[in-house]
């Protein structure tokens, strides 16, 4: 959605919109005028790609320091994203031939350097992932957003239209159930989107095997499986994106809404047409904008029309294979097809075969495949995307004539030396080919890629160390091992302080807060909260109601002081009449030095961290006893050595 002047749909004035609507309804004739009457580029292929990046502090946490960085280095090709620690890099198109692989690879590594170089003055690295491994739910909060009005804008257009907050559910070894009040939890994705110009006349083939491949692509290119500590889907960005923006409500019937993040409803039949117009008939306009010339009127001009009001609709629906139109440096009018799957990193080698595999299958496939929706349902399609997304490099997929296939076997018999085809067809250099391919055949022989690697890493380091300190050190073994250029099978399971030191000075208490709560109703009779103590060997329990509502905590000694005062049998004696009411507590966002002086202060030995007065974790000597534990033997191990 790169266009910058636009404004909330509802914002305007009721002639303003229509006036926007007319525009849209004319660039789609504009559109369809050019298709008919040859005037888009035809003869060449271009290949491109645009790089997000996660911007990082010296502590692996999100550095809010986009803005500050494009003021002082602002060169075309690198724009904002959504939030304030995200940055984008656009890269110059390619002709699909040759170097070009390596040529865009070259240039990649020389532009994340210049703003390397630049954001080292801000206290700032830069870091590829999929989702930030160190990422928490308070970097997401409405003053992260890029101040940019259409940012603003298109969250604004978004929260109106759901109407209530955003709730996120995505199960995996670990569950995840989250409540937001804004869509800013799509800024967790960090994307490596590939670009693929296609003549009019095979682009419905060539979107259809597309969506055809997307799952045995997305399957070995996997690099997303952690958000907010929990171990997801390989590819979490696929859920996430899609809930995270989601503004159909739960309702009670059964009537259809699409999502507008999606993978569309059924192949491509006759043109890159039906697309935006599905688009236009599914999904209401939420942004408008102040477009002057007219796309119809350039056309009787004999100029190419820009189509910028289909650009910022197309703009606020998330296809996964997104269709583009553009013009190109030459003035001509060409289409492309966008691959939004892919995460970004492990490091820009791994990018850069993601990209070969997917670009040599669109060409093996359409030099082998006649019509590839004769030999796979748009059902299975679909179906084996999702997988993928859940399941990655383990999934089994539904192939052709419905033969049941693993991704591995897949990728090593039938799909990698059709990609190895395809590239040769385009006289991609052949060192480039073995290059690319052989870190695909890599993941396949060692049965790894980035989101295997990051699971067996954070489930190795979370059997030793507390969650903040595995999420943190896991991100500085992912820039560590970026900084080598060393493809993602080839990293090895690291240590705990094997690169950077953990300092846990600048947490936050939602950080390190305990959040696997045993907790008491006011009701409760003091037996059984003292039998959850005895049980769990707690001194305290907080007390909630069943929404979560927080009253007090009840501590051990309070209640054994009781009982042995407690007169006969009968005697009920509930939580409610001993609980202390109204305690010291803190919020999510606390930091931990003060956390440490208010205990000290008050002597308490618990404090409740209350938002919005639900409670939502506790801190309490434990939290301290373990974190000053684990270092102390990280010391001493460091000594030995």
């Amino acid at each position: 959605m790169g266009e910058e002047r636009v404004h909330l749909a509802s914002s305007g004035s009721k002639d303003q919109m229509q006036h926007f609507v007319r525009q849209l309804l004319a660039d789609v004739g504009a559109l369809e005028y050019m298709l008919d009457n040859n005037w888009i580029e035809t003869g060449v292929k271009r290949i491109g790609a645009e790089q997000e990046m996660c911007l990082i502090n010296k502590y692996y946490k999100p550095a809010y320091t986009a803005m500050d960085i494009l003021k002082e280095f602002h060169p075309e090709w690198l724009t904002t994203e959504l939030a304030q620690f995200n940055l984008e890099i656009n890269l110059s198109p390619q002709v699909f031939e040759d170097r070009a692989f390596s040529l865009m690879e070259t240039e990649l590594i020389k532009r994340l350097s210049e703003v390397s170089n630049v954001a080292a003055r801000h206290n700032t690295r830069i870091l590829l992932t999929g989702i930030l491994p160190s990422l928490r739910k308070f970097d997401l909060s409405f003053d992260k957003i890029t101040p940019k009005e259409r940012y603003f804008a298109l969250m604004e257009a978004l929260k109106n239209m759901r109407g209530s907050d955003y709730e996120l559910h995505i199960a995996g070894i670990d569950e995840l159930i989250l409540r937001h009040d804004s869509p800013l939890l799509e800024a967790c994705n960090t994307s490596f989107q590939v670009h693929l110009q296609v003549s009019p006349n095979e682009y419905v083939k060539m979107y259809n095997i597309a969506q055809a491949i997307t799952g045995p692509v997305l399957a070995m290119s996997a690099n997303s499986p952690l958000l907010f500590g929990k171990r997801l889907w390989h590819e979490s960005r696929i859920a996430l994106f899609q809930q995270s923006i989601d503004n159909r409500k739960s309702r009670d019937h059964l009537r259809d809404r699409s999502p507008r993040v999606t993978f569309g409803r059924d192949w491509l039949h006759d043109s890159i047409l039906e697309i935006y117009k599905e688009d236009i008939t599914r999904f209401r306009i939420l942004l408008g904008g102040d477009i002057e010339e007219n796309s119809m009127d350039q056309i009787a001009d004999k100029l190419a029309p820009k189509l910028k009001a289909l650009q910022i609709h197309n703009g606020t629906v998330y296809r996964w294979n997104r269709p583009c139109y553009g013009i190109g440096a030459d003035g001509k009018p060409h289409l492309r097809i966008e691959n939004r799957v892919f995460g970004a990193g492990p490091t820009v080698v791994d990018e850069m075969a993601n990209a070969a595999l997917w670009l040599g299958l669109m060409e093996g496939m359409s030099a082998n495949y006649g019509d590839i929706t004769k030999l796979m349902s748009f059902d299975d399609a679909q179906d084996n995307f999702n997988k993928a997304a859940k399941l990655g490099i383990d999934t089994e997929f539904t192939w052709d004539k419905d033969r049941k296939i693993s991704a591995s076997v897949l990728m090593k018999n039938e799909l990698l030396p059709m990609a190895r085809e395809g590239l040769k067809n385009r006289n991609i250099l052949s060192e480039d080919i073995d290059k690319y391919m052989g870190i695909i055949e890599e993941r396949v022989k060692r049965h790894t890629n980035g989101a295997r690697w990051i699971l067996r890493t954070f489930t190795k380091f979370k059997k030793e160390t507390s969650v903040d300190e595995s999420l943190t050190t896991l991100t500085a073994a992912i820039f560590h091992n970026q900084s080598q250029s060393k493809p993602v099978h080839e990293w090895e399971i690291p240590e705990l302080g094997q690169f950077d030191k953990y300092d846990p000075s600048q947490l936050l208490v939602e950080e390190f807060m305990s959040k696997d709560l045993i907790t008491v109703h006011q009701e409760d009779i003091l037996e059984y909260a003292l039998s959850l103590m005895d049980w769990n060997n707690l001194d305290f329990l907080p007390v909630e109601d069943s929404q979560g509502h927080f009253f007090g905590i009840v501590t051990l000694k309070a209640i054994m002081q009781q009982l042995s005062f407690k007169q006969n049998d009968k005697q009920v004696l509930t939580v409610e009449s001993l609980m202390t009411k109204d305690p010291v507590a803190v919020a999510p966002e606390t930091g931990i030095s003060q956390v440490i002086e208010l205990m000290k202060g008050n002597q308490l030995k618990v404090l409740p961290v209350i938002k919005d007065g639900e409670l939502v974790g506790v801190i309490s000597e434990k939290n301290f006893v373990d974190m000053s534990r684990r270092l102390i033997q990280r010391m001493s191990q460091e000594e030995e050595k």
